[in-house]
């Protein structure tokens, strides 16, 4: 019996990764996390939404991955999704940001809320490189085991699609570059929607229209990048 068979997890996913679940440092990570819950700690997101970019978006379904770093570790926020927050938070900084992009770029109006689950279920992998952190604590769970487990996914993702738009802004995200099969996959780059950089070249990258251009060329839908209302 694998360790994968006791994760809820997406049946492509799981036969791509089971192997993961098996190996030392998963292991060690899961360890870890019952350490920090025994220990009083509060961890994000939620147990039943820590896979939920991969629960939410396909394997077979992937068009789009944009990669993240840390959930946030406010309280209510994080649901397993890169950027996204939970109906009823605050929109943070940095998703303002990609907002200002897509009306500068679509013309896409200001969303008041800030839950992507649409944009995940259209085939945008929305992938956290940690998917869980401390509250209040950013990076505590870096360097964990998550990098292992989320390097692999973007090596299977990049390995199982034939045509994907990975969207890389900021280096961490970046550094992930050579995991991804350039030769076959559409990368763009820029810098982070962080205020502190999103001046120096994320705000008129062209990333969201870039995106939908490359898919439509491939026979492949466009993602409605517009969020519904609440």
């Amino acid at each position: 019996m694998s360790a994968a068979d006791n994760v809820k997890l997406e049946a492509g996913w799981k036969q791509a990764l089971h192997e993961e679940f098996d190996k030392p440092y998963m292991k060690a990570l899961g360890d870890f996390l019952r350490q920090e819950k025994a220990a009083g700690k509060e961890i994000y997101p939620p147990g039943s939404l820590i896979f939920n970019a991969l629960n939410s978006t396909p394997l077979d379904q992937v068009k789009v991955v944009i990669i993240g770093q840390d959930p946030y570790h406010g309280p209510g926020q994080a649901h397993g999704l890169c950027f996204s927050v939970q109906p009823g938070v605050a929109t943070p900084p940095s998703l303002v940001n990609i907002y200002k992009e897509l009306k500068r770029d679509l013309n896409i109006d200001i969303a008041p809320h800030g839950y992507l689950q649409s944009w995940a279920e259209q085939g945008v992998l929305l992938l956290n490189t940690s998917l869980t952190v401390e509250r209040a604590n950013a990076g505590s769970h870096a360097g964990k085991g998550w990098q292992f487990f989320t390097d692999k996914v973007i090596e299977v993702v990049s390995q199982h699609q034939s045509r994907l738009v990975f969207l890389l802004w900021g280096s961490h995200a970046q550094s992930k570059e050579k995991l991804i099969d350039t030769s076959k996959h559409l990368v763009l780059k820029s810098p982070h929607p962080s205020p502190l950089s999103a001046h120096r070249g994320f705000i008129g990258n062209g990333h969201f229209s870039h995106t939908n251009k490359f898919l439509t060329q491939h026979g492949l839908p466009t993602i409605d990048w517009r969020l519904p209302p609440l």
